[in-house]
C-alpha cells in the first residue's frame, strides 16, 4: 500500500509488485477505482454550456458506478474500466426562468469507442419544455464527450506512472495506445528496452497556448493587488487562501484545487506565475503571465496561457472566466459604471 502526498490526485494506491522485477516480468497491478471516481467528478462538475436560448451547467455528479484497473504483464499495460455515470444538469433561460434534468452514460469502458457512448439527456418530470435541452444534447453532449475522454486520457498517463520499471539495459517507456480486437478490445501499452543512457520516465503530455483579454472598471493598480493579498484573494474566491504576495511566493485557493507560485512581479503592470490545477499531472504546472494595461478610466487584462494540457483547455477558459474575472467583478464592483 502506497500513499502518496497530500493534495496528490492519486490519493491511495494498491499495488502488488515485487521491487526485484527489473525486467518487468511479474505481474503488477493497480485498483484505479477510488481514483477514477473522483477524477470523472472533477472533470465533469461545473461544465458549462450556452447559446442565445440561455446557459446550463452541470451542477452535480449523482452517481459514478463501476471500477478501474491497470495491470502491468511483461512490460505492457492493460487497462480495464467501465462505468455509469448519471449526472444533473440546470438550465436558465435568458428570461431567468430556471430548469433541470439528467445526463447520464451507461456504457463507458475499456471496449466502447469514445464515439459510440451512450450519452443521454432528459428533463425532468413536470419540467416545462425548453429548447435548452436541444442544447445539452449537442454542444452538452460534446462536452461531456471530452470530459470523458480526458478521464481515460488521464488514466493512461498520470495514474500509470512508475508502473513499468527500468529494464536490466535500460528503461522501458510507455509507447502509443491501439485497441486490439484480437486480444479482447484491451487497451496495451508496450515497453521498449533500451541499450542507452536510462532518462527521465516522466510522461510527456500534449499542451497548448492561448490568450484571454477582460476589462475591469479600476487602475491597473488596484486589480494588479486584487490577485495578491491574501484578504482580497479570499474575498472572490469566498473561501480560505494561502497568498505569499511575492516573487517566489507560492498560492493555495479554493479548497486547494489551485495552487502554485509567483516568478516574476513588476509592479502595477505584470504578474508571471506557475499555476495548476490539482488534477493535472503530477508536478505539471502552467507558466501564466498577466499584463495590466491603462486604458483611462478602465484597465485591460491580457492574461497568456502557455504549457496547459490540450485536454483541459476549455476547463481552464472557463474556470478562469467564471471564478477569477466575473467573481472579481461581481465581488469589487469591477464590472458596472455607476452614474
Amino acid at each position: 500500500m502506497a500513499k502518496w502526498g497530500e493534495g496528490d490526485p492519486r490519493w491511495i494506491v494498491e499495488e502488488r509488485a515485487d521491487a526485484t522485477n527489473v525486467n518487468n516480468w511479474h505481474w503488477t497491478e493497480r485498483d484505479a477505482t477510488n481514483w477514477s471516481s473522483d477524477k470523472l467528478k472533477s472533470l465533469l462538475l461545473g461544465l458549462s454550456v450556452e447559446n442565445e436560448e440561455g446557459t446550463c451547467e452541470v451542477t452535480e455528479v449523482s452517481k459514478v458506478e463501476g471500477e478501474a484497473s491497470i495491470n502491468n504483464r511483461k512490460g505492457k499495460l492493460i487497462f480495464f474500466y467501465e462505468w455509469n455515470v448519471k449526472a444533473t444538469w440546470t438550465g436558465k433561460s435568458k428570461a431567468g426562468v430556471k430548469y433541470k434534468g439528467t445526463i447520464e452514460v451507461p456504457n463507458l469502458s475499456d471496449e466502447n469507442d469514445m464515439e459510440d457512448l451512450d450519452i443521454s439527456v432528459s428533463l425532468n418530470k413536470d419540467e416545462p419544455d425548453t429548447p435548452l435541452v436541444n442544447l445539452m444534447k449537442t454542444k452538452g453532449v460534446d462536452k461531456f464527450r471530452d470530459a470523458l475522454q480526458s478521464y481515460v486520457g488521464f488514466l493512461k498517463t498520470e495514474f500509470t506512472q512508475g508502473m513499468i520499471l527500468p529494464t536490466a539495459n535500460g528503461v522501458a517507456k510507455p509507447q502509443s495506445t491501439s485497441q486490439s480486437k484480437a486480444k479482447m478490445d484491451k487497451t496495451e501499452i508496450s515497453s521498449s528496452a533500451s541499450t542507452a543512457t536510462p532518462v527521465n520516465t516522466g510522461v510527456k503530455i500534449p499542451t497548448c497556448k492561448f490568450t484571454l483579454k477582460e476589462t475591469f472598471l479600476t487602475s491597473p493598480a488596484e486589480l494588479y493587488r486584487v490577485f495578491l493579498n491574501k484578504e482580497m484573494v479570499q474575498a472572490f474566491t469566498r473561501g480560505s487562501a494561502t497568498v505569499d504576495g511575492e516573487k517566489g511566493g507560492k498560492f493555495r485557493l479554493l479548497d486547494g484545487n489551485i495552487l502554485g507560485e509567483f516568478t516574476e512581479l513588476v509592479p502595477d503592470e505584470k504578474i508571471v506565475m506557475k499555476w495548476r490545477y490539482n488534477n493535472w499531472p503530477c508536478e505539471h504546472y502552467a507558466t501564466i503571465t498577466m499584463t495590466f494595461l491603462d486604458r483611462s478610466s478602465e484597465t485591460e487584462l491580457k492574461v497568456e496561457y502557455r504549457g496547459v494540457p490540450n485536454s483541459q483547455e476549455e476547463q481552464t477558459k472557463e474556470g478562469w472566466k467564471r471564478y477569477y474575472f466575473e467573481s472579481i467583478k461581481q465581488t469589487f464592483g469591477y464590472g458596472a459604471r455607476l452614474f
